[in-house]
């Protein structure tokens, strides 16, 4: 046996319902695949917020990662498929207040402008947002077939350091130039 899958189309939900099972600290936004901190409403207008996600298939991020220190919400997107501008969306309007929100986006095209519509979707919104984009891939190194260097392992220390600097209170502009 290789998976534990009830039916291909339920994976990402379920997977999603599994994390808050086993998790009491988080809420789901079952629409939008967001996972997000239960006391989000309580930080809000404390300390930045932290979005990060991707594709689903490679878990347990991003989801492992939601957790006060870490992120405020992670989005899935179906399997190795970005999430939508709409979910990254929700996901800011659910844990963004005045300090802002900060997007943790790995290196994929999809990523990106996923993440970035988003992002202007809540700037027109006036929510503050900035972007870092994690790019740590060194095995591409030197090539010339791909976009750049993508996002992998090293996301989850930018999202270490980023959440103890919006754990201490740094403001959005700090918690990006951390990151």
């Amino acid at each position: 046996m290789k998976k534990l899958i009830n039916r291909p189309e339920n994976v990402v939900r379920e997977m999603m319902q599994g994390f808050v099972a086993m998790h009491g600290g988080l809420v789901l936004i079952p629409e939008h695949h967001v996972l997000l901190r239960a006391d989000a409403d309580e930080v809000r207008n404390r300390q930045v917020a932290l979005i990060s996600g991707g594709g689903s298939g490679h878990e347990p991020a991003h989801g492992g990662y939601v957790g006060a220190g870490m992120l405020s919400a992670a989005v899935a997107g179906e399997v190795f498929t970005s999430p939508t501008p709409d979910s990254v969306f929700a996901a800011i309007q659910a844990t963004g207040g005045e300090p802002g929100v900060l997007l943790i986006v790995k290196n994929y095209t999809g990523d990106r402008l996923n993440f970035g519509l988003a992002a202007e979707m809540a700037r027109a919104e006036g929510i503050p947002v900035e972007i870092v984009v994690v790019s740590d891939d060194v095995a591409l190194a030197g090539t010339q077939q791909y976009a750049g260097a993508r996002g992998i392992a090293g996301t989850v220390l930018v999202h270490k350091v980023a959440g103890a600097a919006a754990a201490e209170g740094k403001d959005l502009a700090d918690v990006a130039a951390i990151a």
